[in-house]
């Protein structure tokens, strides 16, 4: 009896972890949601004039409009899109009517194309801004010989097309021809409802598992009566 009682009581405190782990993920799921879901209204707003001197954090995704012409001068980030395939996100420096010089991702390019000449000159665009995070210690150093970057990392970009570390992600296209590469959530992890479906499938083998060693130990002591 009393090996059963700890067993159970062992048992039972386990049951209750993992119920509560994928209670708790089912809680970070529907903060997630909410999250995302103002992302996507920060997304969708109206655009305004670009900030003076915008905040990573709290102007990330802002829509924008801005008015003033291309320069000389690229990034070429390599990506790949369903349906084209691989490519690059061109990253162009522009000059703003107000005297600043920022980056605009342009949209994309299959690879075939990364040489073609793109119009420069005068332009009128709206875009969100955007400091994407897409390095870490495993990503290659840029290749500045074939100009062929592995990831967009802002401030390095900036100062190799010398711009404020700014970049707006095109959302309109003046006819230059390329594929937007539009700012969206789906990059974003959120992978909340599959961690609560472990825990709980972990919560029920658990308990199945407990169910059966009960049964078991009765049968054991029944039949050795």
């Amino acid at each position: 009896m009393r090996r059963t009682f700890f067993f159970l009581l062992t048992s039972g405190l386990g049951l209750v972890i993992l119920l509560s782990l994928g209670i708790w993920q089912l809680q970070r799921l529907a903060w997630k949601e909410g999250i995302l879901a103002e992302i996507e209204a920060k997304i969708a707003a109206a655009p305004t004039p670009l900030p003076h001197t915008p905040d990573p954090e709290a102007d990330k995704y802002r829509p924008v409009e801005i008015s003033g012409h291309f320069e000389p001068g690229e990034i070429h980030v390599i990506t790949s899109i369903k349906g084209p395939g691989p490519g690059y996100r061109i990253i162009a420096a522009f000059q703003t009517d107000d005297g600043r010089r920022i980056m605009v991702e342009r949209g994309f390019v299959p690879t075939r194309n990364k040489r073609m000449d793109r119009p420069l000159g005068a332009a009128k665009l709206i875009g969100n801004l955007h400091w994407p995070v897409e390095v870490d210690s495993f990503t290659p150093t840029p290749d500045t010989t074939t100009n062929v970057w592995y990831a967009r990392d802002v401030v390095p970009m900036a100062a190799t097309l010398q711009t404020d570390p700014i970049l707006v992600i095109q959302r309109t296209d003046p006819a230059s021809g390329l594929r937007l590469t539009s700012v969206g959530i789906d990059g974003i992890a959120n992978d909340h409802l599959q961690y609560a479906l472990t825990w709980f499938s972990l919560a029920f083998i658990w308990a199945a598992m407990t169910a059966y060693f009960l049964w078991r130990t009765r049968a054991t002591s029944k039949g050795s009566t």
